[in-house]
């Protein structure tokens, strides 16, 4: 831009003047090379979490469950995960929304697991009720009177 100035005004270009030794070692002795830092945290392998990371396995584990002292059937539970875990949640389709956080994945996830639950052992008490195959046939046979089997 300067040397397109300078043409404009006086009709040549000006050279830059090279810097001198001296200056080139001043430059190098006030910018000091900084330490490479990584920027992944270190894992510690004794850490479950830490090391089905290292593996490239999902994880996920139930920290704490709370519970209502005047209602117990209320309650929530506290869940810990790896992005592994939430990346293959995602893969089978527990993100509904591209704003979804992974704590929405994984709430999602948890919801699913737990309605499962509940709709298992409902099949099972129905399965393993006897009034439910009782079947009662009544027949009527005149003069008032039923025939039951």
């Amino acid at each position: 831009m300067l040397d397109k100035l300078n043409k404009l005004l006086k009709g040549k270009p000006t050279k830059k003047a090279k810097p001198t030794v001296k200056e080139t070692e001043e430059k190098k002795s006030k910018t000091p090379k900084k330490p490479k830092v990584s920027t992944k945290p270190k894992l510690d392998l004794t850490n479950p979490k830490d090391l089905a990371t290292s593996k490239g396995e999902p994880w996920v584990t139930v920290l704490s469950m709370e519970l209502d002292k005047d209602n117990p059937s209320q309650g929530a539970f506290e869940l810990d995960w790896n992005d592994k875990f939430v990346a293959d949640l995602v893969r089978h389709g527990y993100m509904m929304d591209k704003n979804d956080t992974d704590a929405d994945i994984v709430d999602r996830w948890f919801t699913a697991v737990c309605r499962n639950v509940v709709l298992e052992t409902w099949e099972q008490e129905q399965a393993m009720n006897p009034e439910r195959d009782r079947v009662v046939k009544t027949r009527n046979i005149g003069d008032g009177r039923s025939e039951v089997s």
